[in-house]
């Protein structure tokens, strides 16, 4: 896919997904979007634009493909078992109840996984976690808690699993009582505000493919988001070297601190393309 070929089909899904992919790394996702149209019978990227302009379901098909919604929960338990025995804990000593984001949420696993835990370690205290992501699709299926299949649940310990969740027919589904404590709502992270007061900001994996001017802007926008000594929670794969010089400081390879001497922003309201629950 040659750079003229690459503008057609930015445009063409710009205008029937409102998704921008100016906002991502171009090199990798002409890669992507090379590999993805190859699966599909057509001479060229004109022929494929027309196959998703008239076929909703292979349009729906390039959505979740470019939102890339894959998650489980307590994915990377030693990240997690920090966030348990360590991070949670100490913004527990500081606040009655915590104000949770998590940030391109995919299918809701994660923001039940910080639920569970809160549960856990402060069951008596009324918390607010935010779910949202850019996919209304996942985004309906995460408010009802489910279903999930066994490889989405396969880090839960055997013991949380019987506790907080429901099987039926091979597949698991979140008890209403933490589905209550979760809040989903659509937000696209480029495009819409973002809400401040944040205790813990949680967004994983979901930047990597961005242009590194994207990510810049967007770590500006997290730390505002935060409350002064906030944590952002990061993926494994990112890192954040100029972590100090943009006003966090690093506590360990995936959380960061916003630094005491940088002011917190005045609050705003959640400007959110709609809401799931």
């Amino acid at each position: 896919m040659n750079a003229e070929e690459f503008n057609y089909v930015k445009k063409k899904i710009r205008e029937l997904t409102q998704f921008d992919l100016d906002n991502y790394g171009h090199n990798q996702m002409i890669r992507r979007l090379d590999g993805y149209i190859a699966r599909f019978k057509v001479r060229n990227v004109v022929q494929y634009c027309k196959l998703i302009e008239r076929d909703k379901h292979e349009l729906e098909k390039l959505k979740k493909f470019l939102t890339i919604n894959v998650s489980e929960f307590f994915r990377d338990a030693v990240q997690f078992r920090l966030l348990q025995d360590e991070i949670l804990p100490s913004l527990l000593k500081k606040n009655l109840g915590l104000n949770i984001w998590s940030a391109g949420c995919s299918n809701g696993a994660e923001a039940y996984s910080v639920a569970i835990l809160l549960d856990r370690l402060s069951p008596y205290r009324k918390h607010r976690v935010l779910a949202t992501d850019i996919d209304k699709a996942i985004l309906n299926q995460a408010a009802t808690g489910g279903p999930y299949g066994a490889a989405e649940v396969r880090n839960v310990p055997p013991a949380l699993l019987e506790k907080y969740f429901i099987k039926n027919d091979g597949n698991f589904r979140v008890i209403d009582r933490i589905c209550n404590k979760v809040t989903f709502g659509l937000h696209d992270l480029t495009q819409d505000r973002f809400e401040n007061h944040f205790d813990l900001i949680i967004c994983r994996n979901t930047v990597i493919y961005f242009s590194s001017e994207t990510k810049k802007i967007l770590r500006k926008k997290f730390l505002d988001s935060l409350k002064v000594n906030g944590i952002l929670f990061i993926g494994a794969t990112e890192t954040m070297l100029d972590a100090r010089d943009n006003g966090f400081q690093r506590l360990s390879a995936c959380f960061y601190r916003k630094k005491s001497g940088v002011p917190e922003k005045s609050q705003e309201p959640v400007v959110s393309s709609g809401s799931t629950k």
